[in-house]
């Protein structure tokens, strides 16, 4: 088939790369603008425009892509397809109804559940035991077309953010692949989402992160692993921010482990030993495994310990005081 591919971060290019491998004609790749990036603020290729450079196909990247310019550009393509993945910008229906075969779509969730913006994430810090990549036809509204496929992906106990962004992205590589084939043989089937049971995940902020020691500890675990590596869970614990990379959950009924934790506060270390320090919750407590204190390197809970004086008593707060 011949392709526009339409995707802008890491998540897209497995998907990029499984179509080339799959033998179809990708005419065009269209992402983002390139953007400055790090202290010398050099402009930096986005992960899919670097593929489509080094495959030496076409690239578009329109500030806006619903521009008359830039729809006659993808007409005179002449995509029978064109394929979606984390693009970033809503496509207007003059695109839309440009292909043959449709805008396909590849989202990574089990739709109708986790529309929007992070379904990646949201999987993790809700607890899901299972997500998925569902492949669709584009429509008017916010990842509401007609769905094609689904692939679920099981999530482990200890799944992050990045580890379950990984199975999806190539799970969705694969699927997409096998999506385009039913189009062409002409047995690819549309599904109706059921409004009733959708559900939103909201774009992620690093004010997200910001860890409210009242909640559960089992809340505050998941959040630290869904939030791995961006934008990350932190507290601040004595005027710096501490970012918090790997937790566990010590059950109230270990509370003798956590010496006199019950009369602490939410936020209170309650003990520290050599290798780790446990943190009273509003329910439950959490041992901080892996850090990072500002200006330092991520570590080991027991090395951090090694260079930095910790006792009881001392308050992570979710303000810089």
């Amino acid at each position: 088939m011949r392709v526009i591919f339409m995707g802008t971060p890491n998540f897209a290019v497995n998907t990029l790369e499984a179509i080339l491998a799959a033998g179809h004609e990708v005419a065009m790749v269209v992402t983002q603008p390139d953007k400055p990036k790090g202290r010398g603020k050099t402009m930096q290729f986005t992960p899919v425009k670097e593929v489509a450079v080094r495959e030496n196909i076409p690239v578009l990247q329109p500030e806006k892509v619903r521009e008359e310019s830039v729809v006659a550009q993808l007409k005179e393509a002449k995509p029978d397809v064109i394929v979606v993945v984390a693009y970033g910008q809503i496509l207007p229906e003059s695109i839309l109804n440009i292909p043959m075969y449709g805008c396909i779509n590849v989202h990574a969730s089990l739709l109708p559940q986790y529309r929007g913006a992070a379904p990646i994430q949201w999987a993790v810090m809700n607890g899901e035991a299972q997500s998925g990549v569902t492949t669709m036809y584009m429509a008017k509204g916010l990842d509401t077309g007609d769905m094609i496929d689904k692939v679920v992906v099981p999530l482990s106990e200890e799944e992050t953010g990045g580890s379950l962004h990984d199975k999806l992205a190539q799970a969705g590589a694969e699927l997409l692949v096998e999506t385009l084939s039913k189009l062409e043989q002409g047995t690819a089937k549309r599904t109706p989402q059921k409004e009733e049971e959708s559900s939103y995940a909201k774009m992620l902020t690093k004010a997200l992160g910001n860890i409210q020691w009242e909640n559960d500890a089992v809340e505050i675990e998941r959040l630290v692993r869904g939030l791995n590596p961006w934008p990350s869970a932190y507290s601040y614990l004595q005027g710096k921010t501490l970012k918090i990379w790997r937790t566990a959950v010590v059950p109230e009924s270990a509370v003798e482990v956590a010496g006199n934790g019950s009369k602490a506060v939410p936020g209170e270390i309650v003990y520290v030993d050599k290798n780790c320090f446990i943190v009273k919750t509003g329910k439950d407590y959490i041992k901080i495994e892996e850090l990072q204190l500002e200006g330092k390197k991520r570590m080991q809970t027991d090395a951090f310990l090694r260079g930095y004086r910790l006792e009881p008593g001392v308050v992570l707060t979710s303000t810089k005081e």
